[in-house]
């Protein structure tokens, strides 16, 4: 009788199983928006899509993953470019107050971090942070993109953002 049940118990286990990978397989990877807004201490605003991005000077860097373990290719704008196009400080530009500025990047998923202006700037810093569309020479997938902050020099990923929506430069007051 104890067979019987332990069975039993095991058919209706199998029976229930099947049905639930396929609820979990079936829920769709979350995608970010297609364009990121620029603003916050700016002189001018901008919302640049995918499409903008597309038409400027791209940069490609290879990196090391240190999540995978694998060499990635990352094509994109230089985070710097679209920041000077909203017409923030740049090179000499940054003394005094803005030496203490900030860029805070925003992920649709909610996840923040922050570069202060300066380590974005190449009179300051060698390393260039990509605005990333496209690894490996395809479009940036669902759960990670279209739109993707890479810090190619960072030994830790953690603000590599992933589903980008926006940059806000803060200009702490004195």
């Amino acid at each position: 009788m104890r067979s019987i049940k332990v069975v039993g118990t095991l058919l209706i286990w199998l029976a229930g199983w099947p049905l639930a990978s396929v609820g979990r397989a079936q829920q769709p990877a979350q995608m970010g928006p297609s364009q990121i807004t620029i603003g916050g201490a700016v002189a001018m605003p901008l919302t640049v899509s995918a499409e903008d991005l597309q038409k400027m000077p791209q940069t490609t860097i290879r990196v090391m993953n240190p999540h995978s373990h694998k060499e990635e290719v990352y094509q994109g704008v230089a985070l710097a470019a679209l920041l000077k196009q909203a017409g923030v400080p740049q090179g000499e530009q940054i003394r005094g107050p803005w030496m203490a500025s900030y860029v805070l990047a925003e992920a649709a998923d909610g996840y923040r971090v922050v570069f202060s202006l300066a380590e974005l700037d190449s009179a300051f810093v060698d390393s260039e942070v990509l605005l990333a569309d496209a690894r490996d020479g395809l479009p940036i997938g669902a759960g990670e993109g279209p739109l993707r902050l890479v810090a190619p020099h960072e030994k830790r990923p953690a603000r590599w953002v992933r589903m980008l929506k926006s940059l806000t430069v803060v200009q702490v007051p004195q």
